[in-house]
């Protein structure tokens, strides 16, 4: 493989960095599906290009030097020994062109937030994770595998101005203006997810969050991050890739 830390910018590089550790800590947690789904971040810079994972390797083998860049039509615009998938594009590339504050887009398939995303009612208020994507949640009916280029229209439409998003009947996806926050609001979606069906499991009657408090956990998020969001803790979720040697650096 080329030197690819040294054909591209500093910013670039530190991006392919965290994106590269956003795939590694998505297999630490066990919330890949295979080779599928995918996690996209935008280049820094004038160009409207981006980085995602090379089709076929699996999210802990994924490393800085071997994402592949693309631009809005997934196009390779950077030599690149693999390809990309062509489906998985299209659910990022319809957000990131909507969405100029969309610099990192993530979409799983994780067990949990499919079996929500098929129930009826979506995410409940039940845990105080549940409430944070509560505050600004959208969903996007199902229309098949992500291949039809109209489909966008909808899905960006659907989205709107929110981060957390469920896809019925697929999965979950989040964005934000970094990686490192584009993972706590997944890390925080996915949770809530977990916790819902273990409540909901137990057949016992539910106690939800009155909906004033859903409304103003925005201040209480922004107090207890220390309005600093997913940088928080993303320093501490580099040292835990680096103490199982994950490749995102390499």
């Amino acid at each position: 493989m080329a030197n690819v830390k040294a054909s591209v910018s500093a910013e670039e590089w530190q991006m392919r960095k965290d994106l590269a550790a956003c795939y590694n800590l998505v297999a630490h947690y066990g919330w890949d599906d295979l080779i599928f789904t995918h996690i996209s971040a935008r280049v820094p810079g004038p160009e409207h290009h981006f980085l995602i994972n090379p089709y076929g390797l699996m999210f802990d083998e994924v490393s800085a030097s071997s994402l592949v860049k693309v631009d809005l039509q997934g196009n390779k615009v950077m030599d690149s020994e693999y390809d990309i998938n062509p489906a998985g594009f299209t659910i990022h590339s319809a957000v990131h062109e909507a969405r100029e504050d969309a610099l990192c887009v993530i979409h799983l398939h994780t067990r949990e937030g499919v079996a929500v995303s098929a129930l009826e009612d979506g995410l409940q208020p039940l845990s105080q994770q549940s409430l944070f994507p509560l505050s600004g949640l959208s969903y996007h009916d199902y229309e098949g595998v992500a291949l039809n280029p109209e489909e966008k229209v909808r899905l960006v439409a659907d989205l709107g101005q929110t981060q957390f998003m469920i896809l019925r009947n697929h999965g979950l996806l989040t964005c934000a203006g970094n990686v490192a926050d584009a993972f706590l609001n997944m890390f925080i979606l996915q949770r809530a997810c977990e916790i819902q069906l273990l409540a909901q499991s137990t057949g016992q009657p539910l106690i939800q969050v009155p909906q004033t408090i859903v409304d103003g956990i925005q201040q209480a998020a922004q107090q207890v991050t220390r309005n600093a969001g997913g940088q928080l803790a993303w320093p501490g979720l580099l040292r835990r890739l680096d103490r199982i040697n994950a490749p995102y650096a390499k």
